[in-house]
C-alpha cells in the first residue's frame, strides 16, 4: 500500500534538493554511505547491510525518485519538495510503500528518525 509522509522543514529549496539528490547529500542523512554504479544503480549502506535503488525520475527543485530493485515494478519511494503559496513554507513530502499497517508504522518510525537527521544538517 501506498502512504505520503509530510514534513515541514526551514531550507532553501536548493539546499535541500542538494540534500535529496546527491550522493554526498544522501550519505549526510538517508544512509552511512551510498554509491553509484556507472549503470546508474544507487548502492545505499546502513550499518553494513546495502539496498540497490535505480533513480527513475528526478525534477530538479522538486522531486526525486528511486525504485528499489528487489521491490516490485510499480512501487518506488519518492522525495517531492512543496512550497505552500500563500506562507512560501516549504514541505518535503515523502511517498514510500508497505506491505501493511505494521510495515508502515515501522517505516514510518524510521522515516521520522531520518527527518530528523536532515532537520539537523540543513539547521531546521
Amino acid at each position: 500500500m501506498q502512504y505520503q509522509l509530510e514534513y515541514p522543514l526551514q531550507s532553501s529549496i536548493k539546499i535541500l534538493y542538494e540534500r535529496l539528490s546527491t550522493i554526498s547529500g544522501l550519505s549526510e542523512w538517508f544512509a552511512d554511505d551510498v554509491n553509484v554504479s556507472r549503470d546508474g544503480i544507487y548502492t545505499f549502506t546502513w550499518e553494513g547491510s546495502s539496498q540497490d535503488a535505480k533513480l527513475i525520475s528526478k525534477k530538479k527543485g522538486e522531486h526525486i525518485r528511486f525504485r528499489w530493485l528487489d521491490s516490485n515494478i510499480d512501487e518506488y519511494f519518492e522525495f517531492r519538495i512543496q512550497i505552500d503559496e500563500l506562507t512560501s513554507d516549504v514541505s518535503l513530502i515523502i511517498t514510500d510503500f508497505a506491505e501493511d499497517e505494521i510495515d508502515k508504522e515501522d517505516a514510518t518510525n524510521l522515516w521520522n528518525a531520518q527527518i530528523e537527521s536532515l532537520k539537523n544538517i540543513i539547521g531546521s
